[in-house]
C-alpha cells in the first residue's frame, strides 16, 4: 500500500486525504493547528458563533460527490438550504437591489429598479452560461501542464471558441460594453473578488463566477460553513486518513529529485508521496528552501486579503438577510487603493455575512452575528493597528448611513482578522485569500502546477495553485492532483 503524507488540512488537503484514501492509500494529513479546515473553521464568543473564513457556498455537488464517491448518502452526514435570496446590495445614492435566487424573479428586480431592459440581462447571463460551459471542462477540470489535456475533444471546442471568452478584455471593460447601467455593472464587477482580483485588470473570462452564483444558486450548511470542514474530516476519518494535528511539517524530504517523506522538528516521516495543501510560496520558501524554485510564479502578484470585523449586534435588521454588500461610491478608486497603493480606501465596499439569519443559535435571542468583510491589500508591513482604528469608524458611519440607524450602540462584542494575522493562522503567502491574484488576462495559464516537473512524487492542491481559490475550485483542485497522481501510479 503506497503511503502518501498530506500537508495541510485545508478542504484541499481533506479531500484528496478521502479521494485517495477510498483508492486504496495509506494516508496522513499533517496540520500545524489544533482544528482542520484552514480558513473554513468557527469560534464562538459570549454566545455568539461565526465561521471565520470562507461564507459562501456555491457548487455543494462537489461536496455531496465525495461522499456518494465513498458510497455514502451525503444527507445522512450534512445538510444545506439554498437560499431564495443571493444577495442584498446597497448604493451610497439610495439604490438598493434584491438578488433573488430565482434568475427571472433577479430580472424583473432589475428592470424595476434600475430601469435595464430584461433582455440585455438575460443575454448576459447566456454570455456568461456559454463562458462556462466551453471553459470548466478545460480550465477547472483538468491540469493545464499535461500535453494529453490538449487533445480532447473539449479542448479542441474551447480553442475554436476563444473569442467568445473576452480574454483580452478587462471584467469592467465586458461588464460597460453589455450592460451600460453603472449600478449593474458596478454589481457583476463585484464578481472579480471572489478571487481576490481586481475588475478593471482581470479578464473578461471571469464574468463566468457570476454563472456560479446566478445558476446554480447560493447555499447555507445548517450547520454552518464550519461543517463542511466537519463532515469531510469525518468522512476522510472513515475511509481510514489519520489526521495529526498541532505537528508543523518543517520539511519535505528529497533526495535524488525524489520525495522521501516529511520531517517535523527532528522526527522524519517516510511516504512514497507527499501532497503539499500550502501556499506555493511557504511550500518552497520554507519546506523545500534548498530546491530550485519556480520565480515567476512565486514573484507573482498575490491576491487581495481582507480585514474582517466578527460583530455580536444586539439587534435584528430585517432588511438585511445572509450576504448583503454595500458599495463604495468610487470602485476604481477603491481597487487603485487595493492593488497600487497598498492601501484601503476611505470609503470601502463592505460584505456583511449574517449565518443567525438562517441559524438561530449563531446568536442569542433578538441579536445577530455580523461578519463583516472589506476587501484589503496583501500585507506588506502596513500598521494594521492603525488602519484598523480607523476603518473600524468609516466603515461604522457607512454601515449607520445606509441603514438609517447608529449601529455602534448595537456592537456587543468584536473580534478582529487583519492580513498579518490571516498570514500567520494559515501560512497564506502575504495574508492573500486566494494565492496569486488573476489580475493578469492569462493568469489561468499561469498557476503552479497541480504536480512537481523537477520532484518525483511530489504534489499540490488548494487555492494556489491550478485551478485556483474559492470552496468549489479547491475541491476541483483536489480532484485533478489526486487523478494525475492515480493515473501516474497505474
Amino acid at each position: 500500500m503506497n503511503k502518501v503524507i498530506i500537508i495541510g488540512s485545508g478542504i484541499a488537503g481533506i479531500a484528496s486525504s478521502i479521494r485517495l484514501a477510498k483508492n486504496g492509500y495509506s494516508v496522513k494529513v499533517f496540520e500545524s493547528n489544533s482544528f482542520c479546515g484552514g480558513k473554513l473553521h468557527a469560534f464562538e464568543k459570549s454566545g455568539y458563533r461565526f465561521d471565520a473564513g470562507p461564507s459562501l457556498f456555491t457548487m455543494p455537488n462537489y461536496v455531496d460527490e465525495l461522499f456518494e464517491l465513498c458510497g455514502e448518502n451525503p444527507k445522512d452526514h450534512f445538510l444545506y438550504i439554498k437560499k431564495n435570496i443571493a444577495c442584498n446590495y446597497f448604493w451610497e445614492d439610495g439604490v438598493r437591489l434584491t438578488a433573488y435566487g430565482d434568475k427571472k424573479k433577479f430580472i424583473d428586480e432589475v428592470e424595476k429598479k434600475l430601469g435595464v431592459p430584461k433582455q440585455k440581462l438575460i443575454n448576459y447571463f447566456n454570455r456568461s452560461k456559454n463562458k462556462y460551459d466551453l471553459t470548466a471542462p478545460l480550465f477547472l477540470e483538468k491540469s493545464l501542464h499535461k500535453l494529453e489535456t490538449y487533445f480532447s475533444k473539449d479542448t479542441i471546442k474551447a480553442i475554436f471558441s476563444l473569442g467568445k471568452y473576452d480574454i483580452f478584455k478587462s471584467l469592467h471593460e465586458v461588464n460597460e460594453e453589455l450592460l451600460e447601467e453603472d449600478h449593474l455593472i458596478q454589481l457583476f464587477d463585484r464578481f472579480a473578488t471572489y478571487n481576490g482580483s481586481n475588475p478593471y485588470k482581470t479578464s473578461g473570462m471571469m464574468s463566468l463566477i457570476n454563472h456560479l452564483e446566478q445558476h446554480f444558486g447560493t447555499f447555507l450548511p445548517k450547520l454552518g460553513m464550519v461543517d463542511i470542514t466537519n463532515s469531510l474530516v469525518g468522512l476522510a476519518k472513515r475511509q481510514g486518513v489519520e489526521f495529526i494535528l498541532n505537528t508543523k511539517v518543517d520539511e519535505i524530504v528529497v533526495e535524488d529529485k525524489k520525495t522521501k517523506g516529511v520531517k517535523c522538528k527532528s522526527i522524519f516521516y517516510d511516504s512514497d508521496i507527499v501532497i503539499s495543501n500550502m501556499d506555493i510560496n511557504p511550500t518552497y520558501n520554507m519546506l523545500m528552501p534548498n530546491q530550485r524554485k519556480p520565480k515567476k510564479i512565486l514573484s507573482s502578484e498575490p491576491s487581495s486579503s481582507a480585514v474582517i470585523f466578527y460583530w455580536g449586534i444586539s439587534k435584528k435588521f430585517e432588511e438585511l438577510d445572509l450576504h448583503n454588500i454595500f458599495f463604495s461610491k468610487d470602485y476604481f478608486k477603491e481597487f487603485d487603493s487595493i492593488f497600487n497603493k497598498g492601501k484601503i480606501s476611505k470609503d470601502p465596499t463592505i460584505y456583511i455575512n449574517i449565518t443567525s439569519k438562517d441559524i438561530a443559535t449563531d446568536a442569542p435571542k433578538n441579536s445577530e452575528n455580523w461578519f463583516v468583510m472589506i476587501n484589503a491589500p496583501h500585507d506588506k508591513g502596513q500598521d494594521w493597528s492603525k488602519l484598523v482604528d480607523q476603518l473600524r469608524e468609516d466603515i461604522k458611519i457607512k454601515i449607520s448611513h445606509n441603514l438609517g440607524i447608529d449601529i455602534s450602540k448595537y456592537i456587543e462584542i468584536e473580534e478582529v482578522l487583519t492580513p498579518k494575522t490571516i498570514q500567520f493562522k494559515t501560512q497564506s503567502h502575504c495574508g492573500s485569500l486566494y494565492g496569486p491574484s488573476s489580475n493578469n488576462r492569462l493568469s489561468a495559464f499561469f498557476r503552479h502546477p497541480n504536480f512537481s516537473k523537477k520532484i518525483k512524487n511530489l504534489f499540490f492542491c488548494g487555492g494556489s495553485v491550478h485551478p485556483g481559490g474559492g470552496i468549489p475550485l479547491c475541491l476541483l483542485s483536489a480532484k485533478i492532483t489526486t487523478d494525475i497522481l492515480k493515473k501516474q501510479d497505474d
